[in-house]
């Protein structure tokens, strides 16, 4: 050993030893670097940035191209590894002969996995965002001076898994920001880090760019109306035993709707006969309502209900009628609704009673009415029927049974039973659903 290292000269083996250990300084900088920037939340860093903090800033930047980041950092990574074990062979060779390879790989492989990737990786992982920070002023300069190198490994890369078939779009995105969130408020629920409630409210301000205002409306089934030609004092008996502050007028037949007379409106012009100039209780006799009501609004089912808060916050109103592509009533839609489907059940005093919760009975199933909506249902029971073909519990069946079933006929699929209990005419009113085990 004495005549190898003598050959080879202390001083020269030395310097090799502190170039290894150099190397493998490097390899955990760019082992840490790129666990740190691939798991440092953007927002996070985006909120970092914003007050102030140039190192977030320039990891915002630098991880904009993931692709070629971790092209840069593993380049830069493979470099000093192969030329630190090169150098620790040539170093074990000179000192212990042939068998100084068998050596030189032991102790590399237990060097680089301890100090070059166990140690920066875990530190890193501890506190992605700070790291992050730290590294990324470094990593734009190695990403600079690697870039042509990584660019023709990219093309390269793209051309060969061109050969196989598959085809990267270098511009596209596997998860949308909006992706991204519910499925991190999900993962946050599933793990107990968020609340239902907050989880619910989350995903409902999320969703309303892809539901419509169909899915919620109330069905011109159930909306109560003005006929503008009843008795005056019929009218004002209508307004004021409805729990609603804004009633719609029609006139001839209810698709025909003329206006909406609100009740503050009535009240002022109420008051205006009665305690006017001249007036007195008999003049209610004279009261027209066309005087009082204001146009209707009317908006397309296919709205988005994103678009319709947004309309009803720049229109300073709060009721809109829903019509079809034929321009045929199909039912209104309020800013409540829309609050609705974010916050959940809003009541006021002239509300009706809540129904009852929902409770399983002995067997597991719940008992619904068929017009709850699929969302409702999920909501309260935690479970994920789908909505994309039907919006309400008895649309969903009927889809799937591709009828219009009976009393008493039991269906499975979605992984439940439903079984119809109720029905008039061609609605079903009443299910009972419990999970399949």
């Amino acid at each position: 050993m004495e005549t190898a290292a003598a050959t080879m000269g202390w001083g020269t083996a030395w310097g090799i030893a502190g170039a290894i250990l150099f190397l493998l300084m490097t390899s955990a900088f760019f082992s840490g670097s790129e666990t740190a920037l691939t798991a440092a939340s953007r927002a996070k860093l985006r909120m970092q940035a914003d007050k102030g903090a140039q190192g977030a800033d320039k990891a915002l930047l630098v991880t904009e191209d993931s692709e070629r980041l971790i092209g840069a950092v593993l380049l830069g990574n493979n470099i000093v590894n192969i030329l630190s074990a090169s150098l620790a062979t040539a170093l074990f060779t000179a000192l212990f002969g042939e068998g100084g390879v068998a050596i030189a790989t032991l102790v590399m492989t237990a060097l680089v996995l301890v100090f070059s990737e166990v140690l920066p990786k875990t530190y890193a992982i501890s506190n992605p965002e700070t790291a992050a920070s730290r590294v990324a002023p470094a990593i734009v300069v190695v990403v600079r001076l690697f870039a042509p190198v990584v660019d023709v490994v990219r093309a390269l890369v793209r051309l060969i898994l061109r050969g196989f078939g598959v085809d990267i779009d270098p511009e596209s995105r596997i998860m949308s920001a909006h992706e991204e969130i519910m499925g991190a408020i999900a993962l946050g629920h599933t793990e107990g880090s968020v609340e239902k409630e907050d989880r619910d409210r989350l995903l409902g301000a999320l969703d309303l760019g892809e539901r419509y205002v169909e899915e919620i409306m109330l069905h011109r089934s159930g909306i109560e109306m003005v006929d503008v030609e009843a008795e005056p004092g019929a009218i004002l008996d209508q307004c004021l035993a409805s729990r609603y502050t804004r009633l719609p007028v029609y006139r001839g037949e209810p698709e025909n709707i003329i206006g909406v007379v609100h009740a503050k409106d009535l009240l002022r012009h109420i008051d205006g006969l009665v305690r006017g100039s001249g007036g007195d209780l008999t003049r209610l006799s004279s009261l027209d309502v066309t005087e009082v009501m204001r146009d209707p609004y009317f908006i397309p089912e296919t709205t988005t209900l994103d678009d319709q808060l947004r309309q009803f916050l720049r229109q300073h109103t709060h009721f809109a009628l829903v019509v079809d592509e034929y321009g045929a009533l199909q039912g209104l839609i309020t800013l409540e609704d829309i609050l609705e489907e974010i916050v959940g059940e809003i009541t006021d005093e002239y509300d009706e009673p809540d129904a009852p919760q929902l409770e399983p009975d002995a067997t597991g199933a719940y008992v619904v009415d068929g017009q709850m909506t699929i969302r409702d249902l999920n909501r309260s029971t935690d479970w994920s029927l789908p909505d994309e073909e039907a919006n309400t519990i008895a649309g969903l069946v009927i889809h799937e049974a591709q009828t219009i079933p009976t009393v008493g006929q039991v269906f499975s699929f979605h992984g439940f039973r439903f079984e119809v209990s109720g029905r008039e005419a061609n609605r079903i009113t009443q299910l009972r659903i419990r999970p399949l085990e």
